[in-house]
């Protein structure tokens, strides 16, 4: 295969090599190809059952929506307490 490199691309890929972080052409396309390679260990997407929305969806539509409520956390940790 035969492969062209648009000028930047070389330039990116020299600087790449005149800095060390590959040690050849060859690795370089060896790790952008690992990049996009499919993971065998990543997650997998699964698909939403028919009739069940995103969190998106239900904020969305949630009746409460448009109203200008104010929500406040109570902080994690309290006061010190003398006993």
């Amino acid at each position: 295969m035969t492969i062209e490199l648009k000028p930047e691309q070389e330039r990116i890929l020299q600087e790449a090599l005149r800095q060390g972080r590959f040690h050849s052409v060859e690795e370089a396309l060896d790790r952008a190809i690992q990049s996009i390679a499919p993971q065998e260990n990543a997650p997998k997407r699964t698909t939403r059952p028919p009739g069940k929305k995103s969190l998106a969806q239900l904020f969305a539509e949630s009746p409460f929506t448009g109203l200008e409520m104010k929500f406040e956390r109570f902080p994690d940790t309290l006061p010190p307490v003398e006993l």
